[in-house]
């Protein structure tokens, strides 16, 4: 239990408080979707192409639906009666994307990735569903396939779907300053080729979705595994042809999402329209397979760039092009290549930049963001380039950070480039080279040559990296929160913000309970339920604790007020003279004196005839939208060692250390939660997780014993810290963090290897590396300085 809190003084703000979403879960009491069961439920099943890219000739469900305990069979024929339109609506709004890109409800003249979705059986049963599945007769023609996004920029490669216009979805160029004269000017020119691969997400609950329809009421509810179930809802009303407020979207326990849930799927849509036309509901429960062939993975993208320096290694420019995979659809936009674009320059001063983006098509499964949304491929980038700078002009690779970090008393800064919004990128505050510095000396950085030295005498390749990056956090443009209390005394937040296991109930109760005097287990935090709350964006971005944070904060002072003000009027006092602590509002210095704020609530749910206390409105509640443009920028050190074993290839990381500034910690012990799954995810990208396809477009990587991920034996005891600059950009001074882990993760792992490799003279230009690549990487060089 909590501590109560007894004034304002007293900060809940700040502290290591429990979160108040263990106990349930802990004990087994979680409410996950497929935990939901409900009479009459019927199951759902989806028929996937086994090609790339293929024309549909015919689909035969005959036999399928004459199944026993079959209910219905649905092509796309069948589904889009049951429509406003078949196809997918964009995510992100754009003028400047071909038309006609994004996916359909199902497939129905051609599928362009494995795993496409072509006909629903929906059935009694899982087990009766997947057996008539099986029943389905679909007759293809196959097409050639486009599987390497370099290729996409040949007029004469196959097309990704036959309406494509192109396979380039979208080119833009990026920039600022005068590059060409730039790099006319400086001492030193270096060209680097980087590739970072394809990967999924992976959560550990896939995706779900259970629909039931009301005919009595019209009304239709939605459960949805989903990072955004008011987009969802807003989509389900447009697609069919219902008024939102008869649509109700709840999102139960969401056992992780890192971005796979962060856009609204054609089976999200599937389920709810044939749950309204069969009046009973209908479940569908992703399979990993299922997850491997056809949720949303980010990248493949190639990078081919330039960077101009002067001697002493300061940065004058960056300029170069990216080849971003999209993928067979673009269901939001191409905010991922954007991002990872925008993002080059991280903490880092780059005078001029220029990049011309390639959003390339292939019959792949679709793109949009997993956990980093770009930027940690931007990382990737700038740290190889500052390698490579370090190691031509023999200077230590700390000290070229060092070197070209934005300083402190640079804040704000400008970063010369536009969110795909049209907003200036400023970032807002941060000390880079104090949090640098921490990170060197915590990991005795200057003592590793001794080291080193020591480890090759005993036959041992150690090396050591460090990376540094910038996360703007806050997106908006919005974000919602009501605050009440019921005359129970039990205070209550709804927000649209999301909960997937990160523990953003606790911190919003933090916030609420400090302002209202109460122990954080006083408050309930509901998320994610478009019944309570109308308006919400929902969890991408590492938003939240910005975005509903500082809603709950001002929803939650308006309660504060609103009670000041009633109690005043009932106790005869100044409001001046008044506070509130264990959940009372007392005139201080006067024991006893006060009135509780369950008392207030049932005063002012009214009573027929009685007057409400003067200026009060009704209700001890407020509701309070929080709006934001600007972002606030989160930023972190990562330093790491690593031992290579040169005969196998296997790489250990030996100590990872890890300084962060994400302004003013909400909860500590979150923080750190946080800050820790981001470096474990990113150890995935760096050295394990790559969703390989062959030449044809057929998924390699369709199960966890091709798909690596790491698991605790991999992931090294991780030293976290903390430096806060409050952001000036809110009221809280907070800062986003769910990403700003996993940002240099892959930077500062690769950086190690190649520096544990350095005698071998390699340079290692992609991720992840492989025990296998780095033996070909050593082969190769071998054989390199055996042919000089």
């Amino acid at each position: 239990m909590n501590a109560p809190i007894t004034t304002m003084a007293h900060r809940v703000v700040g502290t290591k408080a429990r979160r108040i979403e263990d106990p349930a879960l802990l004990r087994g009491k979680g409410r996950y979707l497929s935990d939901i069961k409900l009479d009459g439920e019927l199951q759902a099943v989806f028929v996937r192409s086994p090609h790339a890219h293929a024309k549909i000739l015919s689909i035969e469900c005959t036999a399928a639906r004459q199944l026993s305990g079959v209910v219905a069979v649905y092509t796309a024929e069948d589904i889009s009666k049951e429509l406003t339109k078949l196809r997918m609506p964009l995510g992100f709004p754009s003028t400047t994307l071909q038309s006609d890109i994004t996916p359909f409800v199902l497939a129905y003249r051609e599928v362009a990735f494995v795993g496409e979705a072509i006909v629903m059986v929906v059935a009694e049963s899982r087990y009766i569903a997947e057996d008539a599945a099986a029943l389905v007769e679909i007759s293809y023609e196959p097409l050639e396939a486009i599987v390497d996004c370099r290729k996409a920029l040949d007029p004469a490669a196959p097309k990704v779907r036959t309406e494509a216009i192109s396979n380039i979805a979208e080119h833009v160029r990026l920039g600022y300053g005068e590059v060409t004269q730039a790099f006319n000017n400086a001492d030193h020119v270096f060209h680097e080729e980087i590739f970072v691969h394809r990967g999924a997400a992976h959560p550990i609950e896939g995706r779900g979705v259970l629909a039931r329809y009301e005919r009595e009421k019209a009304e239709l509810t939605v459960w949805s595994s989903t990072q955004m179930a008011h987009e969802l809802m807003h989509t389900l009303a447009d697609m069919l042809g219902m008024d939102q407020h008869f649509v109700r979207v709840i999102t139960p326990d969401v056992g992780g999402g890192f971005g796979a849930k962060y856009l609204v799927y054609p089976e999200e849509i599937a389920i709810p329209a044939v749950a309204r036309t069969l009046g009973r509901p209908v479940k569908w429960v992703e399979d990993r397979m299922e997850h491997f062939l056809s949720a949303i993975q980010e990248r493949d993208q190639y990078w081919y760039v330039d960077v101009a320096v002067n001697k002493d290694g300061r940065l004058l420019g960056i300029r170069g092009k990216l080849l971003h995979d999209q993928g067979a659809y673009t269901p939001q936009g191409i905010n991922l290549a954007f991002n990872a674009a925008s993002s080059i320059s991280g903490p880092y001063i780059v005078p001029t930049y220029e990049m011309d983006v390639y959003a390339c098509q292939t019959n792949k499964a679709p793109v949009i963001p997993v956990r980093g949304a770009g930027y940690p491929q931007a990382a990737f980038v700038m740290d190889r380039l500052l390698d490579r700078i370090a190691r031509e002009l023999h200077i230590d690779r700390a000290e070229v950070r060092q070197l070209n970090l934005i300083p402190k008393e640079k804040m704000p800064y400008a970063k010369g480039l536009r969110s795909r919004a049209g907003v200036a990128a400023i970032i807002d505050s941060g000390d880079y080279q104090a949090c640098q510095k921490k990170a060197l000396d915590v990991i005795d950085y200057a003592g590793f040559a001794k080291r080193k030295a020591a480890a090759r005498v005993a036959g041992r390749f150690i090396g050591n990296g460090v990376a540094n990056c910038v996360k703007g956090t806050s997106r908006g443009p919005f974000e919602s929160a009501l605050v009440r209390v019921s005359p129970t005394g039990r205070v209550t937040v709804y927000t649209g913000a999301m909960a997937m296991g990160q523990g953003i109930g606790t911190s919003l109760a933090q916030v609420c309970a400090e302002q209202l005097g109460l122990a954080v287990d006083a408050v309930d935090v509901t998320t994610g339920d478009t019944g309570h709350i109308p308006l919400g964006m929902g969890g991408f971005a590492s938003r939240q604790a910005v975005m509903a944070g500082n809603a709950v904060f001002e929803a939650a002072r308006e309660v504060r007020e609103k009670a000041l003000k009633t109690a005043a009027s009932i106790l005869e006092a100044r409001i001046e003279d008044l506070v509130i602590r264990n959940g009372r509002v007392e005139v201080n210095g006067v024991p006893g004196h006060g009135i509780s704020l369950a008392d207030i609530a049932k005063k002012l749910k009214g009573a027929p005839g009685y007057a409400m206390p003067k200026g009060v409105t009704p209700g001890l509640e407020a509701a309070y939208n929080y709006q934001l443009d600007a972002q606030a920028h989160a930023n972190a050190c990562h330093a790491c060692e690593v031992e290579v074993d040169p005969q196998t290839g296997h790489v250990l990381i030996t100590r990872y250390v890890a300084v962060h500034d994400s302004g003013t910690l909400i909860n500590p012990l979150i923080a750190e939660g946080q800050v820790h799954g981001g470096i474990a995810h990113g150890i995935g990208n760096a050295l394990y997780e790559k969703m390989i396809y062959d030449a044809t477009g057929q998924p390699i990587s369709t199960t966890f014993a091709d798909y690596l991920i790491p698991f605790a034996t991999e992931i090294p005891k991780l030293e976290i810290f903390f430096i806060e600059s409050p952001s000036p950009t809110n009221p809280l001074g907070v800062k986003g963090i769910g990403e700003t882990g996993i940002i240099p993760v892959a930077a500062v792992i690769i950086s190690a290897v190649e520096n544990a490799l350095m005698e071998f003279n390699l340079r290692i230009c992609e991720a992840p590396v492989s025990p296998v690549r780095i033996l070909e990487l050593i082969n190769k060089s071998k054989t390199t300085e055996a042919g000089t």
